[in-house]
């Protein structure tokens, strides 16, 4: 598939009909693809989220578009091998980091909310340090690259490719979101990517460690966030 013949508009006439008619014909196209056509599009109007699970989204958009910013939430709650995640990133890719952060140090919303607001409102902690943050960043770019994938939650089945983001008016692009387990392996070996240990560890799917636990085999990947809480979601994909 040859991106230039994808349609590529001025950023002020992106909406919902131009992204379907984009994602009409990229949805079964390569993550590459998705990836070349992104980078072509936006160029640096373009910004990665990662949350440094995995490597592989820098990695993806490294080879399309050297220098792309990649977005850390940095909450102050990451394991530190998420962080050392992120580091061995921006040494091995050509990638800009960009450490987003909260308008409030954790010592500062404690002193304000109380400690351990993240136990008793997950939802105000998790927009205070990510919902927020990643809204008044997102307003320097035209598009955002997520990680996300339909099989991640039942909250993300029907996940397009190529959509438009209402809450931040912009394209959302998730290029690896008919991918499934294997998809992601198969990956990281064949590039030998950088991996947060804590995958192999019991971990599938990792947030801030306050509200991140282990999960047994057999469980839902997504059942050790927020565990006992009625919470699946951060509100970033909400």
């Amino acid at each position: 598939m040859n991106v230039t013949e994808i349609v590529a508009k001025n950023p002020t006439q992106w909406g919902a009909d131009t992204c379907a008619e984009v994602n009409a014909r990229l949805e079964h196209a390569s993550a590459d693809v998705i990836a070349a056509w992104a980078a072509a599009t936006f160029g640096p109007r373009l910004a990665v989220a990662a949350s440094m699970q995995d490597t592989i989204l820098p990695h993806l958009f490294a080879t399309n578009l050297p220098g792309v910013d990649v977005l850390f939430l940095e909450t102050g709650y990451h394991f530190p091998e998420t962080v050392a995640t992120r580091d061995a990133a921006a040494a091995q890719f050509p990638i800009t980091i960009v450490n987003v952060t909260p308008r409030q140090s954790v010592a500062e919303q404690d002193a304000e909310f109380g400690k351990d607001l993240f136990a008793r409102d997950p939802d105000t902690c998790c927009f205070m340090r990510k919902v927020d943050p990643l809204a008044r960043v997102l307003t320097g770019y035209d598009a955002w690259v997520t990680g996300a994938r339909r099989v991640d939650a039942a909250t993300r089945a029907g996940l397009a490719p190529v959509s438009w983001d209402d809450t931040h008016g912009l394209v959302k692009i998730s290029p690896l979101a008919l991918w499934n387990d294997e998809d992601v392996e198969t990956y990281q070996v064949t590039h030998d990517l950088p991996r947060n240990p804590l995958v192999a560890q019991g971990y599938p799917s990792i947030g801030c460690a306050p509200c991140t636990r282990r999960v047994a085999p057999g469980e839902d990947p997504r059942s050790g966030r927020w565990s006992g809480q009625d919470k699946t979601e951060c509100g970033i994909h909400l």
